[in-house]
């Protein structure tokens, strides 16, 4: 039996070592930084501007920085230090275009809560 055993532990002693040779697993690294982070999308703080025609936008927010049209349709843009927003106004009914879509970012492109630069925005020049 002693010779058994030595066989057996001479098989495994090799095998023991080399179980210590793996080479351990990391996540990839993540390039450019922090994922962005969702922004979500709700009505709440919008109710002074959704569902207002382009005058009303001109009392909150003073004149527009840009102005499109295409077709009946319209967009408004009112651009702050701190944000970006797009008001889409549209007809319904064959009433005046009023807004039912807005749109917010920050000037480098990426996302902000929609109240928050409407907020901005009507602070930027003290609101009318």
């Amino acid at each position: 039996m002693t010779r058994f055993w030595r066989a057996g532990f001479g098989l495994l002693l090799p095998l023991a070592a080399l179980a210590g040779c793996t080479v351990p697993q990391t996540a990839a690294p993540v390039r450019g930084g922090m994922a962005p982070v969702p922004v979500p999308y709700t009505s709440v703080g919008l109710e002074r501007v959704l569902g207002q025609d382009a005058a009303g936008l001109t009392k909150l927010f003073g004149t527009a920085d840009a102005d499109v049209r295409e077709g009946s349709a319209r967009k408004l843009q009112y651009q702050g230090r701190f944000c970006v927003l797009d008001a889409y106004l549209y007809p319904k009914d064959g009433g005046e275009p009023r807004v039912t879509y807005i749109d917010a970012r920050e000037p480098d492109g990426s996302g902000i809560d929609r109240a928050s630069c409407v907020a901005a925005l009507v602070r930027r020049d003290g609101g009318r």
